[in-house]
Formats: structure tokens, C-alpha cells, sequence
């Protein structure tokens, strides 16, 4: 088997929950939506985000676990330590919640994580190693480690997902 991803598939409780969050708060446009059944969204080169009501999908492929139980998170990738802190802001002014504000990483990254309403985390991250060719490849290089930053809090509570 060609190793391969073109879909990324996630159980929710509730579908237009996941679809307000997503399209109405954050803004991404869904390449399909099919009310309380799924939602398909373009995430990168040949690569699609279905969030999938999670009954259907234990239906359709097997009882799984809850949320939360497996150690798995999505990552969204960004060009600097500033803007993984306004991807942060953003989701908690859309009502996530901020599980790891963004932080130094010792491999030279910067990094912090949101939590959506179905409880799943999406680590926000710069990776100056980390690069994206025209053909939708990945490539990897071994990043430097970089001096700590200040740590910029904004407005207050704005990292927490608490209001201002």
C-alpha cells in the first residue's frame, strides 16, 4: 500500500455545533455539507477534514471511543510565533478553549493548543523547519533551537477563552 492521506475523518455529538464553529466563527468554507450527516473542509493540498456525526460513524465503521480518548491532535501549521498567538486568540474569541497558550518549543518552534467544542485539539504551531512544496510535499528540516520569546498575554483573558 502507497502511503497516502485525502481524508481525515472525526466523530462529533453534534454536527451543527461543529458546523457553526467552524464556518460561522472561524470562516473556513465547506467544500460539502450535508445537514446532520457531515461536513467535508479543504485543508490542504489533497487533503480533506470530515467531521462525521459520531453515531453514523459508529454505525458505519465500529464503536469507537470518546472523544478525547485516543492521543491524537490536528495541527495548523503558520508562517510565525505571532500568529500561532492570533490563531489562539481567534478560536477562543469563537468559543474554543485554550488547553496550551502558545510557548517556546526546546526543538525551535513556538506552539499552543485550542480545543474545539467536540473536545479536540488542534495544536497551533510554527515550525521553521517545516515547508510545503507546489506538489502539496512536506519537507522537514531540523530547526535551530531558538532563544525563548516574551511571552505576549494581549487583552486580558483573551488566551483563556475567558472574556475581557
Amino acid at each position: 500500500m502507497k502511503p497516502s492521506l485525502s481524508v481525515m475523518t472525526v466523530g462529533v455529538r453534534d454536527l451543527e455545533v461543529t458546523y457553526a464553529f467552524y464556518t460561522s466563527r472561524l470562516g473556513w468554507e465547506a467544500a460539502q455539507y450535508v445537514p446532520e450527516e457531515v461536513i467535508f473542509y479543504q485543508v490542504g493540498h489533497g487533503l480533506l477534514l470530515a467531521f462525521f456525526r459520531r453515531d453514523h460513524l459508529a454505525a458505519e465503521a465500529g464503536p469507537m471511543g470518546e472523544a478525547g480518548a485516543a492521543p491524537v491532535t490536528l495541527g495548523h501549521n503558520v508562517a510565525s510565533p505571532a500568529e500561532v498567538d492570533a490563531v489562539l486568540a481567534e478560536a477562543a474569541a469563537a468559543g474554543g478553549s485554550i488547553s496550551a497558550p502558545g510557548t517556546q518549543m526546546s526543538w525551535g518552534g513556538y506552539s499552543g493548543y485550542f480545543t474545539d467544542p467536540d473536545g479536540y485539539r488542534w495544536e497551533v504551531c510554527y515550525n521553521p523547519g517545516l515547508s510545503v512544496d507546489e506538489k502539496g510535499n512536506v519537507t522537514l528540516d531540523v530547526a535551530e533551537v531558538m532563544e525563548p520569546l516574551e511571552a505576549d498575554p494581549g487583552p486580558a483573558g483573551a488566551m483563556s477563552g475567558q472574556p475581557g
